[in-house]
């Protein structure tokens, strides 16, 4: 036989290679071959094949000797311990035939030679023949061996990938599938290993993983080793990329998150390859990646996907001796990329609880039950069918038990760890990285575990009433009139990026003060003047890993208007000023030495009155830089300023004065300003407004309580508070006329339409250009809207 009988070098395979070298060697092998032009970089390296494998067991005289030990296997699986470690044992304890040992030497010493060095270190990682299949994915059941050195250490590496064929895990899973288990070969990848060690890796993702988003690229990172952040062993750096900015020289990075990372893998000299060894704190307050790395491998993954014609779930690495950039895997994405986009499911709480620990969502669904507390695999005799599997994390050992969970909680890991991967493909709602979930949760306590709310998922308290409702696409009716959506949540923004709108009416920039920055802006720009021990505290731990503690409000409020833009992008994406009142204002950190105590802050210092005034100029500058850095920056220049509660025409002067001043001209790259119609005098001179502001929003709560005299909160005079009462509908009539004759456009973004379909029928009497409700009302809108249309 010959050299390549045994032995295929990597630029010399590509996706026909499948059945040869398994789908990670034939990926590896085709990006190589493929994508050069695009200066994507592949370690170099070869792989031993299918033949090889056979030839193995056929020299160890093992394909009776396994089938028959796989004969043993119980119907009930009761005994896939034991027969896997009799196949291993067996597989182990084989040698190589002298041509097959003489083949992996010479590949060696060649790839050796590749680098300019005596006994190169090598990557070692198994690649079953039938793996990476979009409806067989086999990722994750069989071992890889890092920084290997060595003919003899090479061997027992490919010795040991073999015996990884067996696992329990993957015994089980073949007996699910069922494949039968001597069909499957074992091809071993040997590449050159990218020192990591001394860097950082992770895994990315083509599109977003739990909401299918396919507008993005998710990237996950670690210190160390890439083995962290795929085990799932911590809680990594998270990035994303939004796709369509890349190509026009913008910097669409719309989310960075740093995680724990507690732990790396390093190189070890010792008995063993690698060791894990503890981060240091300052180190895990560190991004893995600077921006310019995130969008190289952003554009590497695109490229990757451009070439393969799917969502791909990618291994990257970055070399600690060069600060190159490594792509060490590629295989297609085998969870969101096979479902259905004209189907949504929507999961909703139809009561709140306490919350009792939070963590990354995974997954949409809600699912509520006993707590299963389980330290290891050792307890796993006591879980019950149907129970919330509570653990630190889990690996492919896990799989059988997770299938049989109502929902999965784990202390670590990220997005693309091994626990996320699997709950994704299971179905099975999952809250990862909580870090002290086993502490909080006992064994045995009723909770309900969300994972419907954004990103965040949260573990409460008790079994809440919930609802699950199953929505198909393609009976939405097509209007006339826009149809738009409000939201809050930058979390929350992907999980709705199918429902057929016609963009965001209302995104409200408080929400993302309130629940993400949580630090008063005025606490930043005057810092020095904070008195409060415990603030300045809180602010200094929060804002650490910024130079500036300005631009962690910036950044952070720029990357949340960008994830919701992005969500709907080129539809355009109205984002109104922050409309905290004093009050509210106060509650954030810092907030209580800078905010007036008023009788009635609901008609105080709120709106455009704070932008232009001296008592919070210096916080709106702020806010201008985080719009400019989201739109001029980033890129997403469908965002639409709307300035919230401007009493009068000479108010608003001021605020587009002072929003100039800031770099924000109406007018210039295409910016427009609106202005919601709230208050009386919005409606009176409305053709003054109208002068001054490219559209209107109608905002039916206060303009309400406006009209009727009304406290929009007093529980006494409810009976009295009625968006629909003739009074406000002839006010939203007259401001359509006379916003029509000036050619402005006319929206509404109150909650009126999604509670009163009769409501929705008189804007579309009345003329309105748009209508904006919450997510979970868009679709009956939808049908009113189109109803009314057609009696029109």
């Amino acid at each position: 036989m010959t050299t390549t009988t045994y032995i295929r070098w990597f630029d010399d395979l590509d996706s026909d290679d499948v059945p040869r070298v398994g789908g990670k060697n034939a990926s590896l092998g085709e990006m190589i071959r493929e994508l050069k032009e695009r200066e994507i970089r592949v370690p170099d390296g070869f792989a031993t094949t299918a033949d090889a494998y056979r030839r193995f067991l056929e020299h160890n005289e093992l394909d009776d000797r396994l089938r028959e030990a796989l004969d043993k296997l119980a119907d009930d699986g009761g005994n896939v311990d034991e027969v896997g470690e009799t196949i291993r044992e067996l597989i182990l304890d084989g040698d190589f035939p002298e041509e097959l040992a003489e083949a992996i030497d010479g590949a060696y010493e060649e790839l050796s030679k590749r680098y300019s060095e005596k006994e190169v270190d090598v990557a070692v990682r198994s690649s079953a023949t039938a793996e990476d299949l979009p409806e067989a994915s086999f990722a994750g059941q069989q071992e890889s061996f890092l920084n290997i050195r060595g003919k003899d250490e090479l061997r027992k590496a490919c010795r040991q990938c073999y015996a990884s064929l067996f696992t329990d895990r993957a015994i089980s899973y073949r007996e699910e599938q069922g494949f039968d288990h001597l069909d499957v070969a074992l091809s071993v990848g040997v590449q050159k290993m990218v020192r990591a060690d001394k860097a950082s890796a992770g895994v990315m993702f083509t599109l977003d993983t739990e909401s299918g988003f396919p507008d993005v690229v998710v990237i996950n990172g670690g210190w160390g080793l890439g083995e962290t952040v795929v085990g799932g062993t911590i809680t990594p750096d998270e990035f994303r990329v939004f796709k369509p900015l890349l190509k026009d020289g913008k910097l669409p990075i719309i989310d960075k998150k740093v995680g724990a990372k507690q732990k790396r893998i390093v190189a070890s000299s010792g008995e063993k390859a690698t060791r894990e060894e503890e981060v240091p704190a300052e180190e895990r307050r560190q991004f893995t990646l600077n921006d310019e790395e995130i969008l190289q491998l952003a554009r590497w993954a695109v490229a990757i996907e451009e070439h393969y014609g799917k969502a791909m779930d990618i291994e990257w690495a970055k070399d600690g001796e060069t600060d190159e950039l490594f792509i060490v895997q590629a295989r297609p994405e085998t969870v969101q990329s096979q479902k259905a986009a004209a189907t949504l499911k929507h999961y909703s709480l139809k009561e709140k609880g306490e919350v009792l620990v939070e963590g990354l969502a995974v997954g949409d669904a809600i699912a509520a039950g006993p707590v299963s507390l389980l330290k290891s695999l050792d307890d796993q005799d006591r879980f019950e069918k149907g129970a919330i599997l509570v653990t630190e994390m889990t690996d492919p050992d896990w799989v059988p038990l997770m299938r049989t969970a109502a929902a999965i909680v784990t202390n670590k890991g990220g997005r693309t760890s091994h626990a996320a991967i699997v709950s994704r493909e299971l179905g099975v709602p999952a809250i990862i990285g909580t870090e002290n979930g086993t502490e909080i949760l006992s064994q045995g306590q009723s909770v309900t575990v969300s994972c419907a709310e954004g990103e965040t998922g949260r573990v409460y308290d008790g079994e809440l009433d919930y609802e699950a409702e199953d929505i198909d696409l393609s009976e939405i009716p097509e209007t006339k009139t826009k149809v738009m959506m409000n939201l809050a949540s930058p979390d929350a923004a992907f999980r709705w990026w199918n429902l057929p709108v016609q963009g965001i009416g209302l995104a409200r920039m408080e929400f993302i003060i309130n629940n993400t920055i949580k630090i008063h802006p005025l606490a930043l720009t005057r810092f020095d003047e904070l008195d409060d021990k415990e603030a300045r505290e809180q602010i200094e731990r929060m804002t650490s890993a910024y130079e500036e503690k300005t631009n962690y409000f910036v950044d952070f409020l720029a990357r949340g208007i960008a994830r919701i833009a992005a969500s709907q992008y080129p539809k355009p994406t109205v984002l109104r000023l922050s409309d905290f009142k004093t009050n509210e204002y106060a509650q954030l950190i810092g907030g209580s030495a800078f905010e007036p105590q008023e009788e009635n802050p609901m008609l105080g210092f709120r709106g455009a009155s704070r932008y232009y005034s001296d008592e919070y100029r210096d916080g709106f500058k702020l806010e201008c830089r985080a719009i400019k850095l989201a739109r001029e920056e980033i890129g997403l220049d469908n965002i639409i300023v709307m300035v919230p509660f401007c009493r009068t025409p000479e108010e608003a002067d001021k605020v587009l004065q002072a929003m100039e001043e800031n770099g924000l001209k109406r007018g210039e790259h295409g910016f427009q300003v609106y202005v919601m119609a709230e208050i009386p005098s919005n409606i009176i001179l409305a053709e003054q407004f109208a002068d001054r502001f490219d559209g209107f929003s109608i905002g039916t709560n206060d303009l309400t309580q406006l009209l009727l005299g009304v406290d929009r909160d007093s529980d006494r005079l409810a009976d009295l508070f009625d968006e629909r009462h003739p009074a406000v509908k002839q006010a939203i009539r007259h401001l359509i006329q006379k916003a029509h004759a000036k050619d402005t456009p006319v929206g509404i973004c109150g909650q009126a339409p999604s509670d009163y379909p009769d409501f929705a029928a008189f804007l579309v009497e009345a003329g309105i250009d748009s209508i904006s409700v919450n997510p979970d009302s868009v679709l009956e809108v939808l049908k009113v809207v189109a109803e009314a249309e057609a009696e029109a």
